[in-house]
């Protein structure tokens, strides 16, 4: 029997008002969490500055946040079915807010990574929260719609990120990276508070602590031993095999014990599902290569160009056009066509725009860089909201909090993935070119910039360091096309309306109006 929200049974094809202003205040959260992952890579020098740190330090102000984030997701789904999305999202703005004042406020930087758990732990629930209030405000056949509108930010945190960062720091200090979350947050509880509809009570399932010791505590694991690829250069390593392997056997005891519990912590049944499985696969190799490629996209800029940070942001714009400009168009006709077509196209005009970065230089006219980037921004706005569109198309009412923190599970995860093994190919890359390798090795170099290198060490390396930017974005590539494969699967039709296996009384007496309106 076809079952869909109230609120969004009554709505039309359009986002109404009532639904663009829940819209509004998810996308303030989410743009907030987003930001603050990449905000703080530019600042990483200047804490190592300020508190008398070795990078290796500094660098837990980013994996501490990332692994909080990580962390928290899996809880999310119970939390919202027990304490209701409404109550949860204020709490986790306000411990957001409390922990970015709290950032700005550090005295060391053992204090400052402490507080980023905070903040982590207040971010991570944020996104997936986002999701499943405004899939429920809107209703299964406009599902694409509000994709693409929660589409914006996770396009901005890594554009918007570096630029902020930069423009905040030559402005101003390290402490408004944080402090200007406060603002914002304080003006973001006020709205949810006013524009979210409040929480309907509703039998809550028992908390599954053990599938939460299982899988958090795994997932962070393992995300730390990916995360230290880069750093280690190898994945043969204690510091990269340990806590990935920990990590790994935790998840799959969590496997185990989810498929035999009644109401487990991530509901692994949600696999029946043929649209949420095909869209899981698709989304695990599209995250690995974009948001891996999305990282050697401003070191290009930075390393081989000796563009600045600011400059670099700014460079990276035409992506993030390129993808509000398809987004909605995409969002639109997904909830009349379908996800399959967009997808499909989406992937094709990204590895048009990744094949150009196969051949860069170090003298690439910015023009077809721009344009390219452009062009896969519009591929990117056709490819992953649809993808989640179709993934949660095919939920119940139900099972939408749970099947979005498994989609955020899976795309931070997958990204994360991504990111490290862009990071050692390229460094690898680097490394067995000589000329490379030397030129990359002075730029670290406290206080040396490109310009004051000597020309026969800057001009051969700047040119063998592309080529090994190259040979990384033929990986990117590759991985890119290997989307294709699931993405065939995808539904080429308006999204089907979920099923509940089981019917109540008072379902059964509700049945032939809601029927009607489904199949109206």
């Amino acid at each position: 029997m076809t079952i869909s929200s109230p609120t969004a049974a009554a709505a039309g094809d359009k986002l109404d008002s009532r639904v663009l202003k829940i819209a509004g205040v998810c996308v303030i959260g989410a743009i907030m969490s987003i930001l603050d992952v990449t905000v703080v890579s530019i600042a990483l020098p200047t804490f190592m500055h300020e508190f008398s740190a070795q990078y290796s330090t500094v660098a837990w102000t980013m994996t501490a946040y990332t692994l909080a984030l990580a962390a928290v997701i899996p809880v999310t789904g119970w939390a919202a079915d027990r304490f209701g999305t409404k109550r949860l999202y204020i709490a986790a703005l306000i411990l957001f807010t409390l922990g970015s004042a709290a950032c700005a406020g550090a005295w060391s930087i053992g204090s400052l990574i402490s507080f980023r758990v905070i903040q982590g732990i207040g971010g991570g629930m944020l996104a997936p929260l986002g999701m499943t209030i405004m899939t429920h405000a809107a209703g299964p056949k406009r599902i694409g719609r509000v994709m693409a509108v929660l589409g914006v930010p996770m396009l901005l945190g890594p554009i918007g990120g570096p630029i902020l960062g930069g423009w905040l720091l030559e402005i101003a200090s390290w402490h408004w990276l944080f402090l200007i979350n406060v603002p914002i947050g304080i003006v973001a509880v006020i709205l949810a508070a006013v524009v979210f509809e409040k929480d309907q009570s509703s039998p809550s399932e028992s908390f599954d602590f053990l599938g939460m010791l299982l899988l958090s505590p795994g997932l962070a694991a393992f995300l730390y031993g990916v995360a230290s690829i880069p750093r280690t250069r190898t994945v043969a390593s204690a510091e990269v095999l340990i806590p990935a392997i920990i990590g790994l056997a935790l998840m799959a005891a969590f496997v185990w014990h989810a498929l035999r519990k009644d109401h487990p912590l991530i509901d692994l049944r949600l696999f029946k599902h043929k649209q949420l499985s095909v869209a899981v696969i698709t989304m695990s190799l599209f995250a690995i290569a974009f948001f891996g490629a999305m990282l050697l996209f401003p070191s290009y800029f930075l390393q081989v160009r000796g563009k600045a940070t600011l400059s670099t942001g700014l460079l990276l714009a035409p992506q993030g056009i390129g993808a509000m400009l398809s987004m909605p168009v995409a969002g639109k006709l997904t909830d009349k066509m379908g996800p399959g077509k967009f997808v499909l196209s989406g992937i094709v005009l990204i590895a048009l725009g990744m094949g150009v970065f196969t051949q860069v230089s170090a003298d690439t006219s910015y023009v077809l860089l721009l344009g390219s980037l452009f062009v896969m921004g519009l591929g990117m706005g056709m490819t992953m909201m649809p993808i989640m569109a179709a993934a949660l198309g095919s939920l119940t009412h139900h099972e939408v909090a749970r099947g979005t923190t498994l989609m955020n599970i899976v795309q931070q995860s997958a990204g994360s993935i991504g990111t490290a093994v862009m990071s050692v190919i390229l460094t690898n890359a680097t490394l067995s070119r000589p000329a490379a390798a030397m030129y990359s090795g002075a730029l670290q170099q406290p206080g040396v910039t490109q310009a004051q290198l000597p020309d026969a060490v800057r001009v051969p390396g700047q040119a063998a360091l592309a080529d090994a930017f190259g040979t990384t974005f033929w990986v990117a590539l590759a991985l890119i096309a290997l989307c294709l494969v699931p993405a065939l699967l995808l539904p080429r039709r308006g999204p089907e309306i979920a099923h509940e296996d089981e019917v109540t009384a008072d379902d059964d007496v509700l049945a032939p109006a809601r029927l009607s309106e489904a199949e109206a």
